[in-house]
């Protein structure tokens, strides 16, 4: 494929996710909290910084993987960079492919930390990606951890996507060993089972992002760029955001473990780290909320999120994070459900 075919893929995801829209219900619905009417704590006193083993969060809330690659998305991802700076917020690029095929798209990607340089920065490859290339990738933003996106089944849409995955555990285990920071093994919204979780503790990753179905499906988008759009049969692929954190459950204590998929509200945040997120992530709401209202209102957008997301803890007597991961939850009887027929506790 041409470089300039490359970029456009970049371009022609970035509108087609922005033209989707969100379900009507997901299964952040199926999760319920437990009202108590006198809160001990004030929203004040709430603390939502988040305190992981390689580095410190202001917030648990961060900008996951979107773009990068074409002079457009490099115009998003400047913007995306100095909301990001000046919340606090941790930042993701988009798949760093691109400038590690062609060198001049890579201010595409070094704009973020060029906007950013004190932040917390999130470099991104793909799990086919060898592992000095993945050491590249981390050298050229100086991040702070790696993503490595899994992504089969958008591939397997993909007109000209891969098609070879046997090598994908290995690899994975190459970049871990090569890398001098995190690894964070990241979905790309079809959810991850406990099966994945453990396999790639085994082989050393500390770190996942189980971005469960629920958010920009990229089944959609790629059956969209298909001649005969014929595969949308596979646009409901995978677990949720929900029942990723279900199948994580059980290895939380070994695991950091992200969310990211369909989050859309400061209660749907809240309800991930209920479940035992450490930290989540969002993707289009940011990407929507520059396109369309700028930098000035993304950041006050922001703001206000963490804000709702502080009261909401003061409404569960939580007064930081480790007070909402032991909230109690309350289920519907679809998610008890999977969680019987998977054998989760």
């Amino acid at each position: 494929m041409s470089d300039s075919k490359r970029e456009q893929r970049k371009d022609d995801h970035v509108k087609i996710a922005m033209a989707q829209t969100d379900p009507k219900l997901t299964d952040f619905e199926r999760v319920r909290f437990v009202h108590h009417s006198i809160p001990s704590v004030d929203v004040e006193q709430v603390d939502l910084s988040v305190k992981l083993p390689d580095f410190d969060l202001s917030s648990p809330l961060y900008i996951n993987a979107m773009t990068g690659g074409s002079e457009w998305t490099k115009q998003i991802n400047e913007k995306l960079a100095v909301v990001a700076r000046e919340t606090g917020l941790a930042i993701a690029v988009g798949s760093t492919h691109a400038a590690l095929r062609n060198p001049k798209t890579a201010d595409s990607f070094n704009i973020v930390r060029e906007k950013n340089p004190e932040g917390i920065l999130f470099s991104n490859v793909g799990a086919d990606v060898p592992a000095d290339l993945a050491k590249k990738s981390v050298e050229m933003l100086d991040a702070n951890a790696l993503q490595v996106h899994v992504n089969a089944p958008q591939e397997l849409v993909m007109p000209e996507g891969n098609r070879t995955f046997s090598n994908w555990m290995e690899n994975l285990s190459l970049i871990v060993q090569t890398v001098d920071v995190p690894v964070i093994v990241k979905e790309v919204g079809f959810g991850m089972s406990k099966e994945t979780i453990e396999a790639l503790y085994e082989i050393g990753v500390r770190y996942v992002d189980v971005s469960g179905r629920g958010g920009t499906n990229f089944v959609n988008i790629e059956n969209e760029r298909r001649d005969l759009k014929d595969m949308s049969y596979l646009q409901n692929w995978g677990q949720s955001t929900v029942e990723s954190l279900l199948e994580s459950q059980s290895l939380q204590n070994k695991m950091i473990v992200f969310a990211s998929g369909g989050v859309r509200n400061p209660l749907d945040a809240v309800k991930c780290i209920a479940l035992g997120a450490d930290a989540v992530g969002m993707s289009r709401p940011f990407l929507e909320q520059v396109e369309n209202n700028g930098i000035t209102q993304t950041v006050e957008y922001v703001e206000a999120f963490l804000e709702q997301m502080k009261r909401i803890a003061t409404m569960l007597d939580a007064s930081n994070i480790q007070d909402l991961q032991q909230t109690s939850v309350i289920f519907d009887q679809y998610l008890k459900n999977w969680i019987e027929q998977r054998g989760l506790k």
